[in-house]
């Protein structure tokens, strides 16, 4: 299938959503290979189709929900569960978090108390977009980032001991 949008526009793409698409992806995986192995096909896919919102908002939401349904599934792959990533066996040399720094905190928070983690701070959504990604309740998100939050403040406070 051929490419069906102009290449200014691909270029726009990969320059607004690559990097939101990276995060997403090194927080749902904690692996930057995997992340950019997302990244590349939530971007080939949008390059592809030109079948996304218009709108500035929907546009972005619709990305970050393809690149969360990518992660997921990845996660659940057979490939994925049988196979032995390079970084167990090689030096990592793309970016990790510092030991004991607050992302690599944020990282080792379950699955459910992480994305909303991400969604809040680290790219911006309020509660109510959050619930609308995730098909949650907005209280449901609120709750989850309290308990992230005592997690966190809890795990920073041991480890400054």
């Amino acid at each position: 299938m051929g490419i069906l949008i102009e290449p200014e526009e691909a270029e726009r793409l990969v320059r607004e959503y690559s990097d939101l698409i990276l995060r997403l992806g090194y927080t749902w995986l904690k692996s930057t290979q995997d992340a950019e192995d997302i990244c590349q096909n939530v971007l080939l896919s949008l390059v592809e189709k030109r079948n996304y919102p218009t709108s500035p908002e929907e546009e972005r939401a619709w990305i970050i929900r393809m690149a969360i349904n990518a992660c997921k599934n990845l996660r659940r792959s057979a490939w994925r569960s049988r196979t032995v990533g390079l970084d167990t066996v090689a030096e990592q040399a793309a970016f990790q978090p510092d030991p004991g720094g607050v992302l690599e905190t944020v990282q080792a928070l379950p699955l459910k108390y992480r994305e909303v983690t991400a969604l809040y701070y680290f790219i911006g959504y309020d509660t109510n977009e959050i619930a609308s990604l995730l098909h949650i309740t907005p209280a449901a998100v609120r709750k989850r980032l309290s308990r992230a939050r005592d997690i966190l403040r809890e795990q920073l406070k041991e480890e400054n001991l």
